[in-house]
């Protein structure tokens, strides 16, 4: 049995972050784990400048209700899971995601949670456990699942290298030469042909 193990922002949905920075007019906020791949520093630094603006987790909200998926994704995802079982691994926050998990027919989402003061204040994050989609590609394989990962980020590359098979979605240049190891596809045609690639190598080497 293959498993598809996705990235969220970047992959299916737009970088929320840089939605906000774009709203706010915060350039600051613009940094993603494309720029950082310490996510913990990124983090702290992201709630140091919402505490310093004085915004909160309704701002954000308030950003992501006017957002949507990216042009295919939907389509892209139905199609994935016609042929895999899918599970989404993102370093979002629930407190994020559910009006974006609507819309994309409410799939499978593994991610983390923020601490959120009784005036919207976002004061804390709490992750699911440390490298949490490499760990969770591994409890896979470990059940015995061969994993195909796609992501487009530093905070992704743990868990592609972990998968049985790798991808890369869009990622910005200095990741896709920083891993040269991972195929690269820019358009959900690609990405489903990549899929399909995989899936038939895998087939192919347990058949050995």
């Amino acid at each position: 049995m293959q498993i598809a193990c996705l990235d969220l922002e970047g992959v299916l949905v737009p970088e929320i972050w840089i939605e906000f920075s774009h709203r706010t007019g915060i350039p600051e906020l613009s940094r993603t784990t494309r720029d950082e791949p310490d996510y913990d520093k990124l983090m702290r630094a992201r709630i140091a400048i919402l505490a310093r603006h004085r915004l909160g987790l309704p701002d954000i909200q308030d950003v992501i209700a006017g957002m949507g998926p990216l042009a295919g994704a939907r389509e892209f995802l139905d199609w994935l899971r016609h042929r895999f079982q899918v599970v989404i691994l993102s370093d979002t926050f629930y407190e994020f995601a559910a009006p974006l998990m609507r819309q994309l027919g409410y799939p499978t989402l593994l991610c983390h949670n923020l601490v959120v003061d009784a005036a919207g204040k976002v004061r804390d994050f709490r992750i699911r456990l440390a490298h949490h989609k490499r760990e969770s590609v591994r409890a896979m394989r470990a059940l015995n699942f061969r994993t195909i990962a796609a992501g487009d980020s530093y905070n992704d590359t743990a868990m592609l290298a972990a998968a049985d098979a790798g991808i890369l979605f869009h990622p910005p240049q200095n990741v896709a030469d920083e891993f040269p190891q991972f195929p690269v596809a820019y358009t959900y045609e690609e990405l489903k042909a990549a899929f399909l690639h995989a899936h038939s190598a895998l087939e192919s080497s347990a058949a050995d």
